[in-house]
């Protein structure tokens, strides 16, 4: 996958993984993939509805040793 940013957002609560990463992907063009990094549980949800609101496309999630890791691909 070609990353284009990645964005620590670990230790920060919900809403700032979500706030963080609306920033991050107006510097990036359509098509370019965002690398979020959050340890916050509602960060899944929470990612997976605002890249489906904001008409990105979450390529995958998963999570390792308490890190939850998110690919989105700006719309």
């Amino acid at each position: 996958m070609d990353v284009k940013k990645v964005l620590d957002a670990k230790g920060l609560a919900c809403p700032m993984p979500v706030v963080r990463a609306r920033k991050a992907m107006k510097d990036l063009e359509a098509g370019e993939i965002l690398e979020i990094h959050a340890t916050d549980k509602g960060s899944v949800a929470d990612m997976a509805a605002w890249s489906k609101s904001g008409g990105h496309k979450l390529l995958k999630q998963t999570e390792e040793n308490g890190v939850f890791l998110f690919w989105i691909q700006k719309g």
